[in-house]
């Protein structure tokens, strides 16, 4: 195996694959040779070399019948990547409780559900890997952002917790936290900002490397935690943000 054929022979359900993170990983596994089947609630854009399902992970039956679905037309399952997740902006005094309910049950109850189905399909594998999507969100304290933050620091304890019960079971458990990354969902975002050239240069600065962080960076991230090279990881949080959660930088020119 190199780093380039590494999910030969494998099997990846990768949810939200429809754009963003999700597509750009399952692009990538695709390219070092799994064969990938994408989950989302839009698979309009979905094609060849790609096995589409849509599915909506609020809805139980939904998600079990698309994995199902998914696991018997890839013939298994070894790789589960839980991407799918929606965005939240305010304070704790922004969000009423149905937006609460609602971002909560897609970002953390929503891999819940994923996960649940996938379990019986990875205990047949002997590279069983999941990677969970969380975020910079989980670990360091941003504006405007407290019910995707609590979204996110769940996601993070979810795969620690994760990490631990199926250890034995072969079945390694990881999450990776990107930083602000250059995705549909941050450029709807900078549609709505009174100035969005200076939002974008906002978020460019809070992060040391002075850029948002790439889909494919995230993507590849992810394949390294899912990959059989990576065999004695679990129970990780792989930092991807440009810096932003261990770097403390000077001014520039101080």
């Amino acid at each position: 195996m190199t780093g380039t054929d590494d999910f030969a022979g494998l099997r990846a359900l990768v949810t939200g694959g429809g754009s963003g993170i999700g597509r750009a990983t399952a692009e990538l596994l695709a390219r070092r040779g799994a064969a990938v089947a994408v989950l989302d609630v839009d698979i309009s854009t979905v094609g060849e070399p790609f096995l589409a399902h849509r599915a909506d992970v609020t809805d139980d039956a939904s998600v079990r019948a698309a994995v199902t679905a998914a696991a018997g037309a890839l013939g298994g399952l070894d790789v589960l990547v839980n991407n799918a997740g929606i965005g939240a902006q305010g304070t704790v005094e922004d969000n009423d409780d149905a937006e609460w309910h609602h971002v909560l049950d897609v970002n953390v109850v929503g891999m819940v559900r994923v996960a649940r189905a996938a379990l019986p399909h990875l205990r047949r594998s002997a590279h069983a890997a999941i990677v969970n999507t969380s975020s910079i969100a989980a670990t360091a304290g941003l504006p405007q952002r407290v019910l995707y933050s609590a979204t996110k620091g769940a996601v993070q304890s979810l795969t620690l917790a994760m990490a631990a019960d199926h250890v034995r079971e072969g079945i390694r458990v990881n999450c990776v936290n990107p930083g602000t990354a250059d995705t549909p969902w941050i450029g709807r975002l900078l549609e709505r900002a009174p100035d969005p050239a200076a939002e974008r240069a906002a978020l460019e600065a809070r992060q040391p490397t002075g850029r948002l962080v790439g889909a494919d960076e995230v993507a590849g991230a992810i394949a390294y935690l899912a990959s059989p090279l990576s065999g004695a990881t679990t129970g990780t949080a792989l930092a991807v943000d440009g810096g932003m959660q261990g770097l403390r930088l000077r001014p520039a020119g101080a």
